[in-house]
This record gives C-alpha cells, structure tokens and sequence, in this order.
C-alpha cells in the first residue's frame, strides 16, 4: 500500500513539472501561469488523497470501533485483514488481542460458575455488603437463614438484621469472631460468625460468614466420650488393681501373726487409692448430674460479694437495682469458672472485669478479659466436652458453664475482644 502510494505521488509531481514547464512557455507572466497549474492539479491532488487514504480510514474507524467494543467488554467483534503492510499487520494484532480475550473470558465465566456452585451447596452461610450496607452477594444458605430463601441482594442488609433472631442480631452487631446459641426448631443450634472488611474495586466491602457447629460438635462429642470412657477405664484399673493386690496382701496378713505396722500400711495406700478414684469420678459425675436449676430472688450485690469471696475481679459499672430470679449457686459456679478462666489465660487480674447489663427481659451478664483470647481453633472448639488449651484442664468448665445458662432458659456468648482478650456473655431471662 505505501508502494502505490510513493509511486501514484511521484507521479503526480512529474505531471506537476511538466504542466508548470509548458505554463511558462505559453503564459509569459510567472504567477499566472503558476496559479493555471495550481488550478489543473488542484482536483487531482484531492482525488488522488481521497483515493489513497480512503481504505485507511476504513480500518482505522473499524479498529476504533473495536476499541471501543472491548471498552465495552464486548470480545466478539473482529476486523477483516484487508491489506499486508503495517496497518494490516496492526489489525491482525488486534484480532489476536480479541481472541485471547474471549478465550479467558469463557475460562472465567467456567471457573465463577464452578465457584458459584461451591459456594450455593455450602452449609456455610455467606453475605457480601458494601459500605452503604447493600448486600452485593449471599449464597442459599443466607437467603434461607436471613429471609426464608428469598433474595437479598440489592436490599440493605440492616433491614434483615433487624427482624432476625436476638442472639444472631447481637452476635454480628459486636463485630469479629463470636460464637453462639441460636435456638431452631426448639432445639440449641451452635453457631460461629467470622467477618471480615477489605476493598473490592477501592470500595470498601465486609464479608460475613456464619458456620453451623452443631453437627461438627456432635461428631466430636461423640469421640471425646469414647475417649474419655477409654481413660475412666485406665483410671479404674490403675485404682482397682493395686486396691485388689493389698486385699489380696491383707487377707494373708490376717492368718499371720499379726504385723500391725504393715497392715497399717496396706490399709492407708487402700484407703489413698480409694480417696483418688473417687475425687476422679466425682470431677466426671458433677457434669453428668447438673439438677434442674431452682429459681429464686437474687440481689446482685450479695451475688457480688460472694464471688469476690473466692475469686478477685473488677466490677465495670454498677450492678442493676432490680433484682433477678435465678439458681444462685448454678450461677455463682458458672461466673466463677468464667473469671478463673480469664486469670488462667494469662490475662493481667486488673484487667479482669465483670459487667452486669439489664434488658427489657432479661440481664446479660459478661466477664472480659485483656488475655491472648481465642485462637480460631480454641473458639470453634470451646462448647466440646474436655476440650482444654491447659496441661491439667478438664475441659468442661465453659461446657458446664452453657449447661448452666440454657437450662435457665438463656444463651452463651463466646468472642474475641477488639483490641485482645476475650469476653463470654451469659445472658438470662428474667426469671421473675
């Protein structure tokens, strides 16, 4: 194309000189004779220009319609190679460039799909808000959580919360990792809420997911009590062997002559073993037999005075002037394993605290702490029976402690406090 058109100028030009060398031989006069060749090419000139630059108009305005198109993220519009030089060479360029794109976006399309699928069969329930609290995403197990299978995007997420269940409500209103009760279907479900806030196209954005521990805790229930059968088992045998060799050793010793020193001996290593198994089984049996909680009027400052009596903490605020009915020593047991908790996680005791908080029906109760708090795995696994991060731990101190609230009718809280440590809510009912 340039070839042609370096040959159809130089064409023009020789035609140009030689118009201007008869001019001058037939117009005496110079500029009138300039001004008769300027008026004979002058038509030519613009021809030939329309001539040459129309076909590369043609693909300039195809490729800026391209262009515009792959703005658009259209990938399907393509632009016919017409000719071999550079500009040729440019639109096969592009052509490649829109290929690719329509490839990768298919691949994307495939893989979102594929995720979307993941995500939609996934027990966990997941919701994406953006900072004007719209929700851009949630899967079914949201929708059926937060609006009985219905859509939620587009709608401000706030307008679910509000209708939702208190304990889920409170749960996600705190912010962080927390884990709760929420009843369903007249049965304890136990749930883990994690959120997190990042941007998404310089927007800031939150990510909400909320996981059903019931079953997982179940399944795990299952086999801490087959462990601890198989440890209660070597507990006896370890007590019940050597209780049965000193029988044994005794009951020879009676038909002897009489050694009152060993026998002695024999009746206080018994007597040792028998102390030692039963303080082990009695440690088990207090959890199995919790009885049924017996409602009374409670003052909080005499609760108050009675805790600080066996552990120290610092009560934050004033304790409400309207008396609670509750279980007092339940409740008393259940906030005294809560602050010894706190003082064994490392926590500072100054930073210990207990704050009682009246509600229109009930009180929620919380013991904050300034400790290392909660890893992931130690929140996920509080509420399983003889899980414990300590050497000597028992594992059933927040157990008992949940045992306790829900028989009188109320929930466990348990979360990560911004700034560190931890706080474990127990909130209940007014039983009066």
């Amino acid at each position: 194309m340039a070839g042609w058109a370096t040959l159809w100028l130089g064409g023009i030009a020789t035609l140009a000189v030689l118009l201007t060398l008869v001019a001058r031989t037939l117009i005496p006069i110079p500029w009138l004779a300039a001004l008769v060749v300027a008026a004979i090419l002058a038509p030519l000139v613009a021809w030939s220009g329309a001539r040459l630059t129309a076909q590369w108009s043609r693909m300039v305005r195809a490729l800026n319609d391209g262009v515009l198109s792959l703005k658009d993220r259209d990938f399907s519009m393509s632009v016919t190679e017409t000719t071999r030089d550079e500009l040729g060479e440019l639109v096969s360029n592009y052509n490649g460039l829109g290929d690719r794109l329509r490839v990768e976006r298919q691949s994307l399309y495939q893989r979102e799909l594929m995720l979307d699928s993941v995500i939609q069969t996934t027990p966990l329930a997941l919701v994406l808000t953006n900072s004007a609290d719209a929700v851009v995403y949630s899967n079914s197990s949201a929708r059926r959580l937060f609006a009985e299978g219905r859509k939620l995007e587009g709608d401000r997420f706030s307008r679910y919360l509000e209708l939702a269940a208190a304990p889920l409500r409170e749960a996600i209103d705190r912010g962080g990792d927390t884990l709760f009760t929420l009843e369903i279907g007249g049965e304890p479900e136990v749930y883990h809420v994690s959120q997190r806030s990042f941007l998404l196209n310089a927007v800031p954005h939150r990510l909400l997911m909320l996981k059903q521990l019931t079953r997982e805790i179940n399944s795990q229930e299952v086999a801490t009590w087959k462990k601890v059968i198989r440890v209660i088992a070597h507990e006896l045998n370890n007590s019940l062997a050597p209780i049965s060799s000193l029988a044994h050793s005794g009951q020879i010793l009676a038909s002897a002559p009489p050694d009152p020193e060993q026998l002695r001996r024999i009746f206080s290593t018994i007597e040792d073993r028998a102390r030692h198994l039963a303080g082990f089984i009695e440690g088990y049996a207090q959890f199995a037999k919790l009885p049924h909680p017996r409602l009374a009027p409670v003052s909080w400052p005499v609760l108050m005075e009675r805790l600080r009596a066996v552990v120290s903490f610092q009560l934050a605020g004033s304790v409400p002037a309207r008396s609670a009915s509750f279980d007092t020593a339940q409740i008393e047991q259940a906030l005294i394993n809560l602050l010894k908790n706190a003082r064994e996680s490392g926590a500072d005791p100054a930073s210990i605290e207990l704050a009682v908080n009246p509600s229109a029906q009930g009180f929620s109760i919380e013991v904050r702490d300034r400790g290392p708090g909660f890893s992931v795995t130690a929140l996920e696994s509080a509420l399983v029976p003889f899980y414990s991060t300590k050497e000597s731990g028992t594992g059933l101190g927040l157990t008992l402690c949940r045992e306790i609230v829900e028989a009188h009718g109320g929930r466990l809280r348990i979360a990560n406090r911004t700034g560190g440590g931890a706080i474990v809510t127990l909130w209940l009912p007014d039983g009066s």
